[in-house]
């Protein structure tokens, strides 16, 4: 599959499993298939325009035609096939994006059912700037 950037876990086609959450064996932990990319904005729409990033990315893989990050774009309909976007979207199953509160709700039960203390996490986001406040935001919901 070549080189895989890791995100909350492991970058797997679809049909293998992997541990997202790396626990000592007796702890019980999650297991998705996907990758596991956070998105974390101001707004639930600007979260969901910096997600387009990923989709694209992760629909290129599907067309074998990887390249560098893309930046967002405003249609992601207008992106994809009906069969990249299922294709991409079931890769993609495990993300988060969304508000500081979105992502709050959705990493509690993915902390609570893993029991992890640590997250280890990368953003797949173009724009150096729009990166680094998502990281602000994800410190901001884990407090």
């Amino acid at each position: 599959m070549g080189s895989c950037v890791k995100i909350l876990g492991s970058l797997l086609p679809v049909g293998f499993t992997s541990s997202p959450v790396q626990a000592p064996v007796q702890a019980p932990v999650a297991t998705q298939t996907g990758a596991w990319i956070l998105v974390d904005a101001d707004t639930e729409d600007e979260a969901r325009r910096l997600f387009t990033t990923p989709q694209q990315q992760f629909t290129r893989m599907v067309r074998g035609t990887r390249g560098q990050l893309p930046p967002p774009v405003d249609d992601i309909e207008s992106f994809w096939s009906p069969m990249e976007k299922a294709q991409a979207s079931s890769m993609l199953a495990c993300s988060f994006y969304g508000s500081t509160a979105t992502i709050k709700a959705k990493l509690r039960p993915l902390i609570e059912t893993t029991g992890a203390d640590e997250l280890m996490v990368a953003a797949a986001i173009w724009d150096h700037h729009a990166r680094v406040r998502s990281f602000e935001l994800l410190a901001q919901a884990m407090d």
